[in-house]
């Protein structure tokens, strides 16, 4: 909020009626309920009201857009194509998701044609972009309040590829299921389909793809032809793959092999992705956003390869009691990768309480022996429950997309004696 008045907004914290007065457009996003005071006002005095997406897509209007979508890894692989983009000497315009670790924003006026921004498909709004290129990254049920089902996220997905404008490309994973039904409908519409990943038919192929403590490398090999050798300065096969996602968009773009290569080399990472929060009484803290199965087993796999010899604790809190509802067994078996897990209550965002749902039923999941899995409601006796089980050599991870993302520093806090 500093920062944006600071560039000359108004900023009100709170919801009011009146602070829509003298307002031509209101933009909302999809966290916003119905009966908003804001939102309703404006429908009453008939004001423009617009999705943030389409608010978004009049900015893509005269450039060259790459919309980058997907269940999972959308704000790195766009973050990841727009650093590549920057090291060959394009100022791309972008909207991410997250604050790229280099730019220290999420978004950025650039002076060339190149839009790069992340799509998301949680309501739908994803289908108002009509992107020159697309990236989609794996394609998995989620967001079933939105949703009624898998087969409705697939939908959307199919829907979205057809938005791609047909002198593009769209770069799809040739290691997910989903994104590789998803190529046969786009190659059935015409569409010119490009695939990355570990899979031997993989247009861009990740060769000797290994991992080391917070780093990873691999020879990318595009159609037989070998690129050079690409190596990450951030841990996880999930951020190679979506390195070569961007590295094929790039190419795709017409930019430099080697020196899209290169500025991938130099991506140091995104604000809330395994984002290192520092360490105390020989113990490291890290924090990330992952909030589906998919993305806490991803990650709890990359800190178990940085762990060294101490254990891998986690602190997980749920998002949405929709989505805990439908994957908790997947969640507890997901968390079942750590050595400890803490489990927060339900972030509940935008969505009321269903009755039965907390974060109990993630921590009963749990198939860890009883005395390593702790379920604890209150926010306030988190961080001194998990500064008390760590000890001197451990990694602890917080996960989630809610203000589990605080806990980190507060256990710091405890952990160095502070006592303020």
């Amino acid at each position: 909020m500093a920062a944006l008045r600071a560039l000359g907004a108004t900023v009100y914290v709170g919801h009011a009626a009146s602070h829509i007065a003298g307002a031509d457009t209101v933009v909302v996003s999809g966290a916003i309920r119905p009966g908003n005071p804001e939102l309703v006002a404006a429908r009453e005095r008939g004001i423009t009201v617009l999705l943030r997406a389409e608010a978004l897509a009049t900015l893509l209007v005269g450039r060259r857009s790459v919309a980058v979508a997907g269940t999972h890894g959308k704000t790195t692989t766009t973050s990841m194509l727009t650093v590549a983009a920057q090291h060959c000497g394009v100022d791309p315009s972008f909207a991410i998701g997250g604050d790229l670790n280099e730019a220290g924003s999420n978004a950025h006026h650039g002076s060339g044609d190149l839009f790069v921004l992340e799509a998301d498909e949680s309501d739908g709004s994803f289908l108002a972009y009509g992107p020159h290129a697309a990236i989609v990254t794996n394609v998995e049920p989620d967001h079933l309040d939105h949703y009624a089902d898998g087969a409705a996220v697939d939908r959307a997905f199919e829907q979205f590829v057809r938005t791609v404008d047909r002198s593009g490309f769209v770069v799809l994973c040739a290691d997910d299921p989903g994104a590789v039904r998803l190529a046969g409908v786009a190659r059935g519409e015409g569409i010119d389909v490009r695939t990355y990943g570990t899979a031997g038919h993989a247009d861009l192929r990740l060769d000797a793809l290994a991992t080391s403590g917070s780093t990873s490398r691999y020879d990318a090999v595009l159609r037989g032809r070998r690129l050079g050798a690409v190596q990450l300065v951030v841990p996880g096969v999930h951020l190679a793959r979506n390195s070569a996602a961007a590295l094929l968009a790039g190419i795709g773009l017409g930019l430099s092999e080697g020196l899209l290569i290169e500025g991938l080399g130099g991506f140091t990472g995104v604000r809330r992705r395994m984002e290192f929060k520092g360490a105390a009484g020989g113990v490291r803290v890290y924090d990330d956003y992952a909030h589906h199965p998919t993305e806490v087993r991803a990650q709890l796999v990359a800190a178990r390869g940085m762990t060294g010899g101490g254990r891998l604790v986690a602190v997980f809190q749920p998002h949405m009691y929709s989505r805990t509802a439908a994957f908790a067994d997947s969640f507890g078996d997901a968390l079942g990768l750590a050595d400890e897990v803490v489990v927060m209550d339900v972030y509940g965002a935008r969505e009321d309480p269903i009755p039965g749902v907390s974060g109990g039923i993630v921590a009963a999941a749990v198939p860890l022996p009883a005395g390593q899995v702790a379920y604890e409601p209150s926010w306030s006796t988190v961080p001194e429950l998990v500064a008390r089980r760590a000890r001197p050599g451990d990694l602890v991870v917080t996960l989630g997309a809610g203000d589990v993302t605080q806990v980190g520093p507060e256990v710091l806090r405890l952990l160095r004696g502070d006592a303020t």
